[in-house]
């Protein structure tokens, strides 16, 4: 799983010209489901996302999560993060999981930002959405379940 994730102070997400999601300060995740995703990767995304201490403290410094100030995640799904652009110029989206099965996966996200006390609004799977950012900093992180080994420490 990958995601795109900014600090915002407003956002919000329409389809068809109606607005059906919108947050005032929090996060603006884009998540792309792929292949390899399963449930554990989903809860892995939504305690990474919800706990990433991206927001300023007293002193201006990253030191707080969406927990601790009480914000929002207007959560999208967006397959084209997966895309791979490595060969030639046209993104290959193979890595990308297949609806119906994205889908799954991608409420196995939302269900499990929402467990851990996140208000979470999102746009429609699969439609053509308009997505208004406002983003704070600016301030926008990739995140991803893969590689999830040990840190590199430098000498």
């Amino acid at each position: 799983m990958k995601a795109i994730v900014q600090r915002v102070s407003s956002a919000s997400v329409e389809v068809d010209g109606k607005v059906i999601g919108e947050i005032a300060l929090g996060l603006v995740v884009l998540a792309a489901v792929e292949e390899s995703d399963t449930e554990s990767e989903c809860r892995w995304m939504a305690e990474k996302l919800v706990n990433l201490r991206i927001f300023p403290d007293e002193a201006g410094k990253m030191n707080r999560s969406l927990l601790d100030v009480g914000g929002s995640m207007l959560l999208i799904s967006n397959f084209t993060v997966a895309g791979e652009c490595s060969k030639g110029r046209r993104p290959s989206f193979d890595r990308a999981m297949k609806p119906p099965r994205a889908k799954e996966e991608f409420d196995h996200l939302l269900t499990a930002v929402r467990a851990l006390g996140i208000p979470v609004e999102t746009g429609e799977f699969g439609a053509d959405m308009r997505v208004r950012i406002v983003n704070e900093g600016p301030v926008t992180l990739i995140v991803s379940t893969e590689p999830r080994s040990a840190p590199v420490v430098a000498p």
